[in-house]
Formats: structure tokens, sequence, C-alpha cells
């Protein structure tokens, strides 16, 4: 499965854990259930991750953009 970034629509994302994405271009992690992006979040430069669900997931999960 190629995940599209739902924030910079790049297709430089990439598999960091069980259903968990990265993407290079704007720095945003995602994490897929069921081909369903369950949660977005901010990489902040400490490390720690901000949610961005209140931005991107309207009805508790929105369709991951697949290139297959």
């Amino acid at each position: 499965m190629r995940v599209i970034c739902p924030n910079c629509s790049s297709k430089d994302v990439g598999k960091i854990g069980t259903n968990q994405y990265y993407c290079w271009n704007c720095f945003i992690e995602m994490s897929v259930t069921n081909e369903q992006i369950a949660s977005v979040y901010q990489v902040e430069e400490d490390g720690s991750l901000h949610s961005l669900n209140d931005l991107f997931i309207e009805d508790q999960t929105v369709s991951a953009q697949l290139n297959m």
C-alpha cells in the first residue's frame, strides 16, 4: 500500500512501523487502520507528537489516498 500525505499530497511517505507512516516532505506521522487514516500527528523538534486530528479527521477516519 502506498499512502499519499493528506497534508501536502506528497508521495514521499515511508512506513515507520506497523500501520504507521511518515511524510518526509511536511514531517507528519499517520496511523492507518483498515486503509483509513486513523490519526495524524506533527512531529515537533524535540521528537514529541502534536495531534492534528482536529484538522484532518472528520468522521473519526478519512480514506487513505492510495497509489496502487
